[in-house]
């Protein structure tokens, strides 16, 4: 690899992490309008991390290098890295006691949107400490957006890509103003923020926690301002509805509502992942509500509002609960674990394992049954009205393969720090899905991760970034053949 190469990945990641660095400014606004000391650290926090992003900037600025796949693998992985340990800084110098550990736990689960926190006592927390929480779960879903439709298919690791459905071709030809398609994704993603925030207002949230809660209930995030997340609320059955259905929007493909905006186009809406996601939705949020219903003698509207809240928070990767969910008997935790797999759609702001590439597993299946019983069946397959490339299959084997691989590596490795079977499984799984809270007393929906050791947190940080970025795009970096350019 040549030092244009690694110049060029510098240079592009030290402008985002000046954006970063101007964020920072938000929360210090609001700590100074609430007299809070903590402005200070932020203010000067954005200081320091934008003169290095400046300073870093200036010296590798020059000529950007040709498109291609080494150099985008290069980038993706660089800007993660780097953006979640910018967004360290606040936590590190703030007023509450944290370790490196701890704030770039804190800063990564953030971004990667997985809302896994270390931090306790979030009712008395400085108000400026909850909104950047807020913001780096905001900022770092519409990356995820961003990855989901741009970078994902360009590299051929994953992702259903509607950049592709111009016409009746499927070409790989784009919008014929790319601009135009990415001020549409900022415009929509803003709106559908500040409708939830009003939504959230309108139910009987304070303003500062609906628009904290709107950034990462959009976001799928989870991060909340209060220590029993949205059970602070659980008295409103209103405001868990609200999280509810724009949890479910943050998880469907953004490119309907941008194709829909921008062309005036609903194409993308016969999508078969989102019937799979929302059909395995409607499935564990009713069986849920019903086993709840009866076994606990709970009022079925009752069941059925905490049941849906909760399993649309796990299914979307979003994390928050209304209670203490693994209390509800021994059917409702392994729903909750097999939940955690999911994920929702390509092009989402959700993590998981994704409905596309369950979609994709079962005609898989399905046509591999057909050829066992029929050795002469020759049958290509569709996603929807698109013939499936066999790159994508393979792409979709391939993930899944390594994903239940890398489970068994992170839950094996968890458990030499000190952990149960339960905490290590379901910590490297809610990691590597970025779904929050794990199964247990130790992290599960009542718990944190404060008690672990901050060897487990390195650990689950890696994991964290790895899920993120749908982790080939990561061990790609592992290839001999990669430095080899």
């Amino acid at each position: 690899m040549t030092s244009h190469y690694l110049r060029s990945a510098t240079f592009v990641t030290s402008v985002f992490v000046f954006y970063i660095a101007a964020a920072m400014l938000v929360p210090a606004l609001v700590d100074l309008y609430q007299s809070n000391a903590d402005w200070q650290v932020f203010a000067l926090s954005a200081a320091l991390v934008g003169g290095i992003a400046i300073g870093a900037g200036a010296a590798t600025q020059g000529a950007m290098p040709p498109v291609s796949k080494r150099f985008a693998f290069l980038l993706v992985n660089a800007l993660w890295a780097a953006t979640g340990i910018a967004g360290a800084v606040p936590f590190l110098e703030s007023s509450i006691d944290m370790s490196i550990a701890d704030a770039v736990f804190e800063s990564v689960s953030g971004l990667t949107t997985t809302g896994s926190t270390v931090i306790s006592g979030l009712d008395n927390l400085p108000p400026g400490l909850l909104l950047w929480r807020s913001l780096l779960q905001w900022i770092g879903g519409i990356g995820v957006i961003a990855l989901g439709l741009f970078v994902l298919p360009f590299l051929k690791i994953g992702g259903i890509s509607y950049l592709r459905i111009e016409s009746s071709d499927i070409g790989d030809r784009p919008f014929a103003r790319l601009s135009t398609f990415l001020l549409a994704l900022v415009a929509i993603y803003v709106l559908l923020t500040l409708a939830c925030a009003l939504a959230y207002l309108l139910v009987g949230m304070s303003a500062f926690d609906a628009v904290n809660h709107a950034m990462t209930t959009l976001s799928t995030g989870g991060f909340s301002t209060h220590d029993s997340s949205l059970g602070f609320y659980a008295d409103r059955p209103a405001v868990l509805w609200v999280g509810t259905v724009f949890m479910f929007i943050g998880a469907l493909p953004f490119s309907i509502l941008i194709f829909l905006a921008v062309r005036g186009r609903m194409d993308p809406a016969g999508d078969p992942q989102i019937r799979v996601f929302l059909g395995y939705c409607v499935a564990f949020t009713l069986a849920v509500a019903i086993y709840w219903r009866l076994t606990a003698d709970v009022p079925f509207i009752q069941a059925l509002t905490h049941s849906a809240f909760n399993f649309t928070s796990i299914i979307t990767t979003t994390g928050y609960a209304s209670s203490d969910y693994s209390t509800w008997g021994p059917f409702v935790v392994m729903c909750a674990l097999a939940a955690t797999f999911l994920g929702g759609c390509s092009g989402s702001t959700s993590g998981g394992i994704k409905a596309y590439r369950f979609y994709i597993l079962f005609r898989m299946l399905g046509s591999g049954l057909e050829k066992l019983m029929r050795q002469d069946s020759v049958k290509s397959m569709n996603y929807g009205s698109r013939r499936l490339e066999p790159d994508m299959e393979a792409a979709v084997a391939l993930f899944v393969a390594v994903f239940l691989l890398l489970l068994v590596v992170f839950s094996v490795l968890l458990s030499l720090t000190g952990l149960d079977l339960v905490t290590a499984f379901s910590g490297a799984l809610t990691a590597m899905t970025n779904v929050g809270p794990g199964l247990g007393a130790v992290i599960g929906p009542a718990g944190n991760f404060a008690t672990l050791s901050d060897t487990a947190k390195w650990i689950l940080i890696v994991a964290m970034l790895l899920g993120r970025l749908e982790i080939l795009a990561v061990l790609v970096l592992l290839s001999p053949a990669f430095w080899r350019w």
